[in-house]
């Protein structure tokens, strides 16, 4: 059991290290709060497309930081309905 915890421990430890490279797609503008939303709206479905394309992400990175990461959450609790007050 110890082995099978310390083997999970090390995986995620560096899986944390793992970085996205910049691409040049993305040099003029990052996606921000408006495609965080969007991306928030779709991910159910790019979930699914990512099954059979690689290609599909529902999450775009590199992005702008905090702004799109607030736009995604929203996107995906306003699909969902866990947006309510």
């Amino acid at each position: 059991m110890r082995r099978i915890a310390l083997l999970v421990a090390v995986s995620v430890a560096l899986a944390g290290c793992a970085g996205q490279p910049f691409t040049s797609h993305y040099a003029d503008a990052l996606p921000g709060f408006w495609w965080g939303l969007l991306h928030g709206f779709i991910a159910p479905f790019s979930l699914v497309g990512s099954f059979f394309d690689p290609a599909i992400r529902a999450y775009a990175a590199p992005n702008s930081g905090w702004w799109y990461d607030l736009g995604f959450v929203l996107g995906i609790g306003g699909l969902t309905g866990s947006a309510r007050v």
